[in-house]
This record gives structure tokens, sequence and C-alpha cells, in this order.
């Protein structure tokens, strides 16, 4: 006899800093293996798997991630939600529970994504800022990278902003938005007087692409690079850049939109 299943969708939020990403891994600590941890202990002797919408790096950060859950012969027990939160980690928080059907599938269902990268320049920040905001200590352009970042617009091929592709990885992308503005968002005394935030949106992304990109971003603002470079490579797939991949730490998957 087939057992019964049941399917729920769980929306949390975390601070990747002491983290290494999304994807469990039996020899350090990451997110999913957290939550697998204190599913088990509120959800003991119970049959479990857990998948992800999708993975982050090391020390990126999240506002807003899903991740299926599956539960096997009975259905949630009353109280599960307030009890999972209770007992992850306080760099975790769970912010809603659906329940959703066999139909669902997190992995391959439409979803557009937008992250944010948290960034400032100019000045060695307070230590405390490091687990959110990317410092750069040159002196930045600011104004020539918010017209670089407007051309990464559209449908263009990122082949150069990729790391390990394989034969097939699909490298023809549409950006939905993409742009740099001051940060009003996220605040804290510690941080730099002055923050910013390049913002990226768009149905999906590929490994390192947006800290590949704002790397592009960095390296115009400083005059390594010309926006005409940056136009030549994304309409030239024979073109490539001498990337430069920007810190893990200031980037934060902001939004999920299923």
């Amino acid at each position: 006899m087939q057992r019964k299943k049941y399917f729920y969708l769980i929306e949390v939020q975390y601070l990747g800093f002491r983290l290494h990403g999304w994807q469990q891994n039996p020899t350090v600590k990451t997110v999913q293996g957290m939550i697998n941890k204190t599913l088990g202990f509120v959800l003991p002797d119970r049959r479990l798997k857990t998948i992800g919408g999708s993975r982050t790096d090391a020390k990126v950060s999240a506002n807003q991630y899903f991740f299926e859950l599956f539960l096997e012969e009975e259905p949630m027990p009353d109280g599960f939600f307030e009890n999972f939160n209770r007992n992850l980690p306080q760099d975790i928080r769970a912010l809603s529970i659906k329940e959703v059907d066999s139909k669902f599938n997190i992995i391959q269902h439409p979803k557009v994504k937008e992250y944010n990268y948290l960034f400032a320049f100019g000045e060695k920040p307070h230590p405390f800022s490091a687990s959110l905001v990317a410092s750069f200590l040159e002196d930045l352009d600011i104004e020539k990278m918010k017209e670089a970042a407007k051309v990464f617009e559209g449908a263009h091929s990122f082949h150069a902003f990729v790391e390990a592709a394989s034969e097939k990885t699909i490298t023809d992308r549409e950006v939905l938005l993409a742009d740099i503005i001051e940060n009003v968002k996220y605040q804290a005394n510690f941080f730099p007087e002055k923050t910013f935030i390049f913002r990226v949106k768009g149905e999906g992304f590929m490994r390192s692409q947006v800290r590949l990109m704002m790397g592009a971003l960095v390296r115009i603002g400083n005059g390594e690079l010309s926006i005409e470079s940056l136009k030549k490579v994304l309409s030239d797939k024979n073109e490539f850049l001498l990337p430069f991949k920007a810190p893990a730490s200031g980037l934060i998957l902001e939004a999920v939109e299923y």
C-alpha cells in the first residue's frame, strides 16, 4: 500500500555569513543542513525530505527563500510552525507555511528572482558591516556604474558571467531589471555613511552570475573597463572579460515571485 504524502511550501530568510550556502553538505554548516536538523528535532521519527527553490553560495544571504517539505503518512501536527521557528538558529527565520499539492514542483515552477548586492566604496568600514556590505576601498565612479547597470537589461548572452559552465548551460538570459540605487532598505549605525544596492531581476540566474555582473560594474567604476566593452561582450559570444567576482557577503536573494 502506497504511503500518503503531504507537501508544504515554507518561506524563510537567513543571514548567510557563517553558512556555506543552501545545499546540504555533511562537512560544513549549510542552511539546508540546519533546517533539516531542526526538522528532525521537532518532527522526530517522521519520514521527510526538503528541496530548495535554488542554491545560494557560501556567505550569501536571503531576505526571501522558499523550500518544499515532503512528509509521509501523516499531515503536519498542530503547532509545528511555531515550534520549528523557535528551534531554528538565530540567523534563520521561518516566515510562512502553505500546503501545496503533488503537482507543484519548486524547481520547475516558473518564478522571478530579485537579487540585491549591497556595497560601499572609498573607505575601510566598521568590521560589523562585513556580513552584509561589500566594501571596495578604491574610489568608484558611481554615475558611470549606474549607466553601465542599465546595459544588462534585456535579452543578452551572459556567457562571460557564469562560473563553471557546462555544454548544457543556457547562457542566453533575459534581465528584467538592473540598476543601482542608494541604499535606504538595510540600515545599521555601523554601516558606512553611504551605501548602494545593485538590483537585478530575472527568471533565472547562472552560477555566480550576479557576482560577476557586479564585478564588471566595479571595474567600470574604477576605470579598468569601458561601457562599450561591456556592450560588446553581451552581444558577441566570442568576446570575454577578465572576470572579477565580487565578494559573496554583499549578495542578498531579495525576493522570489512564484
